[in-house]
């Protein structure tokens, strides 16, 4: 997604204006344009998306970053999509004193009547435990947060002016999951700060405004099997994880999309259980592409949607999947 570092930052410009993410430590460099419109999604560059099939207006929502902003399309079929409306923009203090750079991987989510972002915001302001001769940027506070508001369109607040996740871990791309009526946060420990990019699970208060215990790891980025792309540290010192995203499927087992080496891939918890054990399949689900996230049809068709190419110029793509009872696959590409 953002972490390679030596990649530099890429404006992606859509008929939205800008859609793109900085790289670590810097800026945006753009400011936003809006001319709304509908759109197929080969026209949209952006990256990083969520689709939320809103059971209350049957509307496919899909989500995303733009700068300090979180923007918004919807559609009624996954080919044709209107927008953008900006949902959220992250105010001046909302973090007090520490300044936010950008946000990162919105997820937007339906829970209990409520709607729900799990988001990243990225910040410059350092941690004082740093060593020499590490990622050129260093550690930096950065995590994962849940927003809450009535309705898709905002107003969203915090329940917090800090991360949800503990200030003192550096979280990416967190998303929900519940399991027997219990609400968790899955989420990426970044590789800036413990080399061995790590995915892990925490549990959430009922209403999701705090966790409920204490972060887990369920696996790191080294053991990714390397048939579907060894995950090349990206200068020499650290593994990554990126935008992982839990699917149940047909046979009770949990599938776990997640990106590494600018591929999709799949872990899998034969438990059923979000604790697992956690193996990862020998193929990739998707390679070129990533930060992928699953969703379900109003018909109950099972789809994936992440960007791709991974670098460049980059655009959201949906597609069908299979749900075999072992794995899942992509049956076609939604246009």
């Amino acid at each position: 997604m953002r972490r390679i570092h030596l990649l530099l930052a890429l404006l992606l410009l859509a008929p939205a204006g800008l859609l793109a993410q900085p790289q670590q430590g810097q800026q945006p460099r753009q400011r936003m344009q809006r001319p709304r419109g509908t759109f197929t999604l080969d026209q949209i560059r952006w990256r990083d998306n969520c689709v939320l099939a809103d059971p209350v207006s049957k509307t496919y929502i899909m989500v995303g970053p733009a700068g300090r902003s979180v923007m918004s399309y919807k559609s009624k079929d996954l080919i044709h999509w209107t927008g953008p409306d900006i949902i959220y923009t992250a105010p001046d203090d909302v973090w007090g004193d520490i300044r936010i750079n950008s946000i990162w991987a919105p997820e937007l989510h339906y829970y209990k009547g409520k709607y729900y972002l799990f988001q990243t915001f990225d910040t410059s302001e350092k941690f004082g435990e740093q060593w020499r001769n590490w990622e050129r940027n260093g550690r930096v506070r950065r995590g994962s947060q849940v927003l809450w508001a009535d309705s898709p369109d905002g107003p969203f607040h915090t329940f917090a002016p800090h991360s949800t996740m503990p200030v003192d871990m550096m979280t990416i791309d967190g998303t929900l999951w519940v399991e027997d009526g219990v609400p968790y946060m899955v989420y990426c420990h970044e590789w800036v700060q413990v080399t061995d990019g790590a995915v892990g699970f925490v549990r959430l208060k009922d209403d999701l405004s705090d966790i409920d215990g204490e972060p887990k790891n369920l696996f790191r980025a080294s053991y990714v099997n390397h048939t579907w792309g060894r995950p090349i540290p990206p200068d020499g010192s650290g593994y990554v994880t990126d935008g992982p995203f839990v699917y149940k499927g047909k046979t009770g087992k949990l599938y776990m999309i997640w990106t590494t080496n600018n591929s999709c891939g799949i872990a899998i918890s034969d438990s059923g259980k979000i604790a697992g054990p956690w193996r990862q399949q020998d193929e990739a689900l998707f390679v070129g592409g990533g930060h992928g996230m699953l969703f379900r049809t109003f018909e109950g068709v099972p789809m994936l949607a992440l960007h791709a190419p991974y670098w460049g110029e980059t655009h959201p793509k949906i597609f069908e999947l299979e749900d075999t009872g072992e794995t899942l696959r992509i049956v076609r590409e939604v246009k």
